[in-house]
């Protein structure tokens, strides 16, 4: 136990001062000062402050309530020592922040049993202190405990969904990032960024509901299928939807509207704008720009300067321009997430600083060979494997039922950059063949996307008659 003792009679500061540390465990220190004892009651956290009336400077009432604005005093005992017993002090010392008063010309027994008292309160109150300081370190550790749990889990589910959708997770910590460094480009304030990184995974949790014939199917979908397709979102937001959590709510908010586009094109709604919650406009420019720039068996990724063209070119079709201009302010910070290997993404040893470090990274199964559809059999199972290629790497070959390879030969539009694939180009409404208007420019290899509207694969963006 500390006690300060603030007393300009050397006296009196001997007397209390016996009497003080004749206690157990009792430590006085006494300043005649009254300016010097505030300066260090400000450096020092005493158990118990004893004070003077009457003092040159600073009077007994005017030390009480400055020490009562300093957090630690809030509740330390303060006692006034006085010889002016009147109402009038009494009252002023009490509006202050007095705890209690002691009479100089208190004698003997009654000055030693109420300086007792007051020591047995001023422990109480440190014992108090103590006890709410453990428990709010306790709370503090068991909420982030909870927090961390939580992450853990929304990155395992997303990571499910990822494998089930033939793709090693790698798609998940990427869309992830790029949504964070997107919200920090906006602005957006940092818990808010955090909260974006954490939902963005689960962006496509609703596909866990589409049957694995038209999810995984290597060709092109026809319209009912592509209807299908279409359904994921609303699955997602059943599924997410109604949590008592805020990142939940948030998940199942970009689960539902991601597929949104800016002109109103988009589904499940045909929201227009700013109608379309920000965190999905966001999700939006990071997943189509990840499926671009992503290798899978039936298309080859392209490379990060080419789909950033895409990206401008869709802006305020399908992207909010406010979105894409962030996007573009940190392209070199997207083109570092983009570039690490999963073993810089997702660290197996050191401390665990991110959700994503506890979750392990899941490679595809190679089965035993089995009969593939004609022209879909891939050439070799690390092409399933590997989440991307470097910019300007060759496009896969792909064999055919007669063991001859070839390139890929998939023409999709931009929109089909989000995992899903529109039906045939020969069908009545469908987009131009090959070789006529609207084919490939020159220098970019067929299988590649085309600009301004590229192909990236799967499209759950696009309808099958998109041009």
């Amino acid at each position: 136990m500390d006690a300060l003792l603030v007393d300009d009679s050397a006296t009196m500061r001997m007397r209390l001062r016996r009497l003080l540390e004749a206690k157990p465990d009792m430590s006085v220190t006494d300043h005649g000062d009254p300016v010097a004892a505030m300066v260090e009651a400000r450096m020092r956290a005493f158990d118990i402050v004893l004070v003077d009336c009457h003092m040159p400077g600073i009077d007994g009432i005017a030390f009480i309530r400055q020490m009562r604005t300093i957090p630690h005093y809030a509740q330390v005992p303060i006692v006034m020592i006085t010889s002016d017993i009147s109402d009038a002090v009494r009252l002023a010392a009490l509006e202050a922040g007095a705890t209690d008063f002691l009479d100089k010309s208190m004698q003997g027994v009654e000055l030693t049993v109420r300086l007792r008292n007051m020591i047995r309160l001023a422990r109480a109150v440190r014992r108090l202190a103590e006890q709410a300081a453990w428990l709010d370190g306790a709370v503090e550790a068991a909420l982030r405990h909870m927090r961390e749990r939580e992450e853990e889990i929304i990155f395992r589910l997303a990571l499910a969904v990822e494998y089930r959708d033939n793709d090693t997770g790698d798609h998940t910590w990427r869309v992830a990032r790029y949504s964070q460094i997107v919200a920090e480009g906006l602005g957006l304030a940092p818990d808010v960024c955090r909260n974006l990184y954490l939902a963005a995974p689960l962006h496509d949790v609703g596909k866990v509901g589409i049957p694995d014939g038209v999810l995984l199917k290597p060709g092109r979908l026809d319209r009912d299928e592509f209807d299908l397709i279409k359904t994921h979102p609303a699955i997602g937001r059943r599924i997410l939807g109604g949590s008592a959590s805020e990142l939940i709510r948030l998940a199942a908010e970009i689960a539902e509207f991601h597929h949104e586009k800016w002109d109103g094109g988009g589904y499940p709604h045909g929201l227009v704008g700013a109608a379309i919650p920000l965190s999905a406009r966001i999700v939006a420019v990071a997943d189509v720009f990840d499926a671009l720039t992503t290798a899978r068996p039936y298309k080859a990724a392209l490379p990060f300067d080419a789909a950033l063209d895409c990206i401008r070119a869709d802006s305020g079709r399908h992207f909010d321009p406010a979105c894409v201009e962030a996007f573009c302010a940190r392209f070199p910070d997207i083109r570092i997430a983009g570039g690490q290997n999963r073993a810089g993404m997702r660290p197996n040893a050191g401390p665990v600083t991110e959700p994503w470090a506890r979750v392990p990274t899941l490679l595809r199964e190679v089965a035993a060979p089995s009969p593939a559809p004609a022209g879909w059999r891939v050439s070799s199972p690390e092409a399933l494997l590997t989440p991307s290629v470097n910019p300007g790497s060759p496009a896969p070959l792909i064999a055919d039922s007669h063991g001859s390879r070839t390139e890929p030969h998939h023409d999709h539009d931009l929109e089909d950059a989000a995992g899903d694939r529109p039906g045939p180009p020969d069908l009545p409404g469908r987009g131009p063949a090959p070789g006529r208007r609207g084919e490939m420019p020159q220098g970019v290899p067929r299988g590649r996307h085309r600009l301004p509207h590229l192909s990236a694969g799967r499209a759950d963006d696009a309808s099958p008659g998109s041009p």
